[in-house]
């Protein structure tokens, strides 16, 4: 099996490349330009990750809760704290600001202190009307003062709704239209209107405006994805690129192994275009990704070309070689890197399968593009010269190889020791691992939009929408009393729960109106009794359509309600305790066989997508695991080895995981990745490595210790180099403003150096340990897959 991958098939592979350059070379150029061309189809994600499958019960509920009340997320909330907001220049102004924006066609309604308006009983005509607090402008102090002893004191209905009557804060509460609020037009909207209004305001009024809302935060968030893609980008290149010439000390191999990754990276967006997937918070790694992991490919391949040069002079045999002996080498290692990103396609939400395939496909086109590029372009440059091959002596890097060669000859108890040691810790650190299920974790805590969201949250206890819909089963069963005290009786556990605000619903409605039925007397701001609501319900239905507040509380047909309130940033087990204690409270107070109450809205579909996420990580890891084994098992033929292989590698893993627990990072989406793909590009030095040992083997009549030390010595630096391009590429992500992208770039690169030493130190003692059960010469004398040709004595990188 497998034959196409033996000697002879890339024999004719390196015929064909080198004999057909030009067109391959014109190939490379039509594929780049034909995937430009899809660049125009990729789009930047207007909406907040949904880490759930489609047919999940918690994004079935939610889609429920929209196609019943519509678009929750449309609310952007202005708020201003100071207490010269209270004089009548300002005072009007922030009025004047507030109305400005209903003029937009992007808005479908503004509501601000301006707007809100009294309910009054009309006895005469047995009904109630509204009366607005202010007619036109306030006059003077004397007006204002009585419109804050009013609003503060005698109309409880809407504090916290648009100001805090204990802090003074006002806000604003402006309602995009909701078929705008995911598309380009909320941002368009955004930056070219809201932003340019407010700053105006402010330098104009001297005050300090706070935004914040779901559109805007999506906005600005969307907005910093899309800039930091230009960051990683030219980050990656740029260390790469120092690394790799402070290896080689040459422009020019530098310079091809740029142009490379470019076109790697040219390839990727094409991908995502032609897929018509979304840029999101994760398909934005991917781009640097390709750059990072492109870069040892190249570092393989030229080191190859400049070795044979060395070696015999023929530039042509060279290249030759360069494919033969390197081909399959390469092939493997980015097969088994694309394999670790390819298990996010099993997954079953949309999110990290768009991630598994636009990465695991781009890991391949990078291998293809180095394989074609790299030989064809040094047919056409003039033969190295001897300061482009002075890199290859090494003498730098021998004090490491020795340390190495030493530790594993005479120190190997004490590797066993410090890995058993880094076991146990790294299990009790594993134990204290937390998980979060927060929206705005990760998002950049030095922007303003973050401190805004914490302001709001202080002011008014959070933005992230929660909702409660209650099915009455019946048509006009939320106005019902005994719904409402129902519905009451939840509202208190929510107005109890610290980490609430104040709850918005029919409820508030209907004793706003009973306050109004008794000539707004505050004492009577509660639920009416069953006699009361008979007057007060005929007082309603009498009154105009202008009168209807309960529109955005109770559907059309007066069958289901919701119950509005806005959660701070907690983490996912104070969430899960506060959703079980109102689930507890529903369960009491709502029989299931009259009611049928739902929990949901953004900020719980996050959590229980991140909850998901975590439990499809073993899912996830041990499918990384089982594929890179069955590579294993068909290049190698043994399951010991196997075992073997699998050690060092899993170590890093759970080193990587105990840290985790140890400095507070929690599992969430960007950290769940890691683990995945960092097994996914560390097993490409244990095969390597196994490779080298298996032909050692064969060549020094299978001593297993010679062929150990060999191996190690010849393979060492290499391991060393790669592992060096990706621990510094994977470290760019850390200039991300985002919290998660930050973790998983130092989580990665971390995992990475562990790796190198794990295999490097662990890998070789478990073999001379382990010497007689493993060595079986039938075993491993014909594998299946030959890694490193035989007949190659000289090691990629001496």
């Amino acid at each position: 099996m497998l034959k196409l991958f033996t000697k002879d098939f890339w024999d004719v592979v390196a015929r064909l490349i080198l004999r057909n350059k030009i067109i391959i070379l014109i190939t490379i150029v039509l594929v780049t330009l034909i995937f430009s061309m899809k660049w125009e189809n990729m789009r930047f994600t207007y909406t907040e990750a949904n880490l759930l499958p489609n047919d999940h019960d918690v994004n079935i509920t939610y889609n429920n809760f929209l196609k019943t009340f519509g678009e929750e997320g449309n609310l952007i909330v202005l708020g201003v704290k100071d207490s010269s907001l209270f004089s009548v220049e300002k005072f009007n102004a922030w009025n004047r600001l507030s109305d400005s924006f209903k003029k937009y066609n992007e808005v479908e309604t503004v509501i601000s202190i301006k707007d809100l308006q009294k309910l009054i009983k009309d006895t005469d005509n047995e009904k109630f009307k509204l009366q607005p607090f202010i007619k036109d402008s306030i006059k003077s102090i004397s007006d204002l003062n009585q419109l804050q002893n009013e609003l503060f004191n005698k109309y409880p209905f809407y504090d916290n709704f648009l100001f805090n009557a204990e802090t003074k804060t006002l806000r604003t509460a402006i309602y995009l239209k909701k078929d705008i609020v995911n598309t380009p037009v909320r941002k368009d909207f955004i930056v070219a209107h809201l932003i340019p209004e407010i700053e105006a305001f402010q330098n104009k009024n001297n005050l300090d405006v706070r935004i914040s809302g779901m559109p805007y935060i999506r906005t600005l968030n969307s907005q910093i994805i899309v800039d930091e893609i230009g960051w990683f980008v030219a980050a990656a290149l740029l260390v790469t690129s120092l690394i790799f010439f402070f290896f080689f000390r040459s422009f020019r191999a530098t310079f091809i192994s740029l142009i490379v990754v470019c076109i790697g990276v040219m390839w990727t967006l094409g991908i995502i275009g032609a897929l018509n997937y979304e840029i999101t918070v994760l398909t934005a790694l991917i781009p640097p990704l390709i750059i990072v992991i492109g870069i040892p490919n190249c570092i393989f391949l030229i080191n190859k070309y400049q070795h044979e040069v060395k070696l015999h002079g023929n530039k042509v045999k060279s290249l030759q070689r360069v494919i033969t002996k390197i081909g399959n080498a390469t092939l493997m290692t980015n097969v088994t890197t694309a394999s670790g990103f390819a298990t996010f396609i099993l997954t079953e939400s949309d999110l990290l399968k768009e991630f598994g395939v636009v990465a695991s496909l781009s890991i391949l086109a990078i291998f293809i593009l180095c394989l074609l590029i790299i030989p064809i372009i040094y047919t056409f440059l003039p033969f190295p010269k001897d300061r482009h091959l002075e890199h290859l002596n090494k003498r730098w890097i021998g004090g490491f190889v020795n340390w190495m060669e030493r530790m594993v000859k005479h120190k190997r108890i004490a590797i066993y020791a410090t890995s058993v040691i880094l076991l146990i810790a790294s299990m009790i650190g594993i134990y204290q691992i937390k998980i979060s299920g927060s929206l705005i974790e990760d998002m950049p805590k030095n922007t303003e939009f973050f401190k805004d969201i914490r302001f709001f949250e202080e002011e008014f206890n959070g933005i992230m929408p929660l909702e409660i819909m209650i099915d009455t089963k019946r048509k006009k069963g939320v106005m019902k009393l005994s719904t409402l005290k129902r519905m009451n009786e939840l509202e208190d556990l929510i107005l109890d729960t610290p980490e609430l605000s104040k709850p918005l619903s029919a409820v508030s409605l209907v004793k706003y109106s009973k306050q109004a039925y008794y000539n707004g007397n505050t004492k009577f701001y509660q639920l009416p009794s069953s006699q009361e609501n008979n007057f007060i319900l005929s007082y309603a239905k009498n009154s105009s359509s202008n009168v209807d507040l309960l529109k955005n509380f109770v559907d059309s047909t007066g069958q289901y309600a919701r119950i509005t309130t806005f959660m701070k940033d907690i983490g996912t087990d104070k969430m899960e305790r506060i959703q079980e204690h109102l689930q507890n409270k529903i369960d009491k107070v709502f029989p299931k066989d009259r009611y049928n109450v739902t929990m949901t809205g953004k900020a719980l579909v996050f959590q229980k997508g991140t909850t998901y996420l975590v439990k499809n990580l073993a899912i996830s890891l041990s499918l990384a695991i089982f594929l890179i084994s069955l590579f294993m098992a068909y290049m190698f033929r043994s399951a010991r080895m196997i075992i073997v292989s699998l050690i060092p590698n899993l170590l890093p893993l759970l080193v990587t995981a105990g840290l985790m627990g140890y400095l507070g990072v929690p599992i969430k989406p960007s950290t769940i990745l890691v683990f995945s793909i960092a097994f996914g590009i560390s097993v490409d030095d244990t095969i390597h490595f196994l490779a080298k040992y298996r032909q050692e083997l064969q060549a020094h009549n299978w001593k297993i210790k010679t062929s150990v030390y060999r191996a190690l010595r010849e393979t060492g630096v290499s391991m060393f180099y790669t592992s060096i391009v990706l621990f510094f590429g994977f470290s760019v992500f850390t200039i991300s403003s985002f919290g998660g992208t930050v973790a998983l770039g130092a989580l990665v690169s971390a995992t990475l150096l562990f790796a190198m030493l794990s295999n490097l130190l662990l890998l070789p003692s478990l073999l001379l340990s382990l010497e007689r059960s493993i060595a079986n010469k039938e075993v491993l004398r014909e594998p299946s897959i030959n890694i490193i040709p035989e007949e190659e004595e000289e090691e990629l990188f001496e």
